[in-house]
């Protein structure tokens, strides 16, 4: 017989709590509580996923070899721990109806919304950008010297 877990209490009692039952194929019985732990983990790992995909735009790309593949993911890998370590040092920029939040438990996407005004603060490692376009011209009262001639050369048979 599959083992079932009783719920003793919920967040908020809308109805009468039932047994969940879980189920299981291999050759030793799972540990209940360690079966618990990954099934209330599975909200935060679907909510990375989501925030991978519909905001850090993990699909988007259309990438034509599985090696740029692995890169794309590894620079959201990247993006998402330089979010999750800036979470102390951005403001909480919230939407309206959102609760302001300590810094330890902002979430990857209210980070998010703040990084923009830290990386001023952060300065850049590059040089400055070089100017581009129609060049500035001779300076005012500069004449440039006539070009020099040389002699045709001409060819008799």
């Amino acid at each position: 017989m599959p083992p079932s877990l009783p719920v003793e209490r919920l967040p908020r009692p809308t109805k009468m709590p039932v047994p969940l039952w879980f189920w299981w194929e291999g050759p030793v019985l799972p540990d209940l509580a360690a079966v618990w732990q990954a099934y209330v983990a599975r909200f935060s790992i679907e909510h990375t996923f989501r925030f991978f995909k519909q905001t850090l735009k993990w699909t988007t790309p259309k990438l034509r070899r599985p090696e740029a593949a692995d890169r794309w993911t590894w620079l959201l890998l990247l993006a998402y721990v330089q979010l999750r370590l800036a979470r102390d040092w951005v403001a909480d920029v919230r939407l309206p109806w959102q609760r302001p939040l300590p810094p330890e438990r902002r979430t990857p996407a209210r980070v998010r919304r703040g990084f923009s005004s830290l990386l001023p603060a952060l300065g850049s490692p590059v040089n400055a950008p070089k100017p581009w376009g129609r060049s500035p011209g001779r300076p005012k009262g500069k004449r440039s010297r006539p070009a020099q001639r040389f002699p045709a050369i001409k060819l008799t048979s």
